[in-house]
């Protein structure tokens, strides 16, 4: 399935409409954490999305991982799993690990895209042992958003949050093809999150250096980067390359901040071809 094919399909819309009955729960640390399963072979693949996105951030990219087990949750304060009391990096890792334990995953692959991957990045770190591989996609050890764009669209949102807010024409910018009713799911997502959790989020992810800890990470390692990423392009690319002992690279051409949305074939390529060959 090609991500025009979907946009194509009568029953996009239902698709997409679908994906929140599937979530299951449990409980992490005192906290409910939502997610998505997809049954099929071990090891799992724990895909941990981004600022604002929930697990339909990966509903693109499934169909390529077909026959392998995918395991998709909504960070704390994202989608269906309720806030907690804080945001930090380490406590969206926390989560995940707890994730992990709890449904008893044997090393999983885990894969996070954005801010995710910096939450796979401080997980890696603190559990070697628990997880097989690693994958940051569009991610960074340091965001360094002062001035940036995206900090004053942020500044600007007003509750309630609409999903035709025009902030989301840039937020959820990519090549054409991604799937209308797929961008207008990840916006009505994003937009039943008020402004302020986004803001204290925000906050957290402009005040992370993960530089100390993805020098502790000592597991096999793939960076996908999106050739034209506005958000972290090549510098932070590099200083990943630096500081992840080992790692690979993977650029995909063409593709901004969200390759799993914008060439799903070609992620789902790169992550089987490092971690099945």
């Amino acid at each position: 399935m090609t991500s025009v094919a979907l946009e194509a399909a009568p029953d996009a819309w239902a698709e997409q409409d679908a994906w929140a009955g599937r979530k299951q729960f449990i409980n992490s640390g005192g906290l409910e954490i939502a997610y998505v399963e997809i049954s099929g072979a071990e090891p799992a693949l724990v895909l941990v999305h981004g600022f604002t996105d929930t697990s339909r951030s990966f509903s693109l990219l499934a169909p390529y991982l077909a026959g392998r087990r995918l395991i998709m949750p909504d960070l704390r304060g994202h989608g269906a799993s309720p806030a907690g009391k804080g945001f930090g990096i380490d406590d969206f890792a926390d989560d995940i690990a707890g994730l992990i334990q709890h449904l008893q995953l044997d090393r999983p692959v885990v894969i996070g895209h954005s801010l995710g991957a910096m939450v796979a990045i401080a997980l890696a770190a603190r559990n070697n042992d628990l997880i097989g591989g690693l994958v940051v996609m569009a991610g960074t050890l340091k965001p360094d958003f002062a001035w940036h764009p995206l900090v004053a669209g942020v500044q600007a949102l007003r509750d309630p949050i609409s999903p035709a807010d025009p902030f989301y024409g840039w937020w959820h910018a990519c090549r054409p093809g991604v799937p209308q009713p797929f961008l207008a799911g990840l916006a009505k997502d994003a937009s039943a999150m008020p402004a302020a959790r986004w803001r204290a989020i925000l906050e957290e992810i402009c005040r992370a250096d993960l530089t100390s800890a993805a020098q502790k990470v000592r597991i096999r390692t793939l960076i996908i980067a999106g050739a034209c990423d506005p958000l972290f392009g090549e510098a932070h690319q590099q200083a990943l390359l630096r500081c992840l002992a080992g790692a690979s690279l993977m650029r995909a051409e063409a593709c901004g901040h969200n390759p799993h949305w914008e060439d799903p074939a070609f992620v789902a390529r790169a992550i089987i071809g490092t971690f099945e060959a």
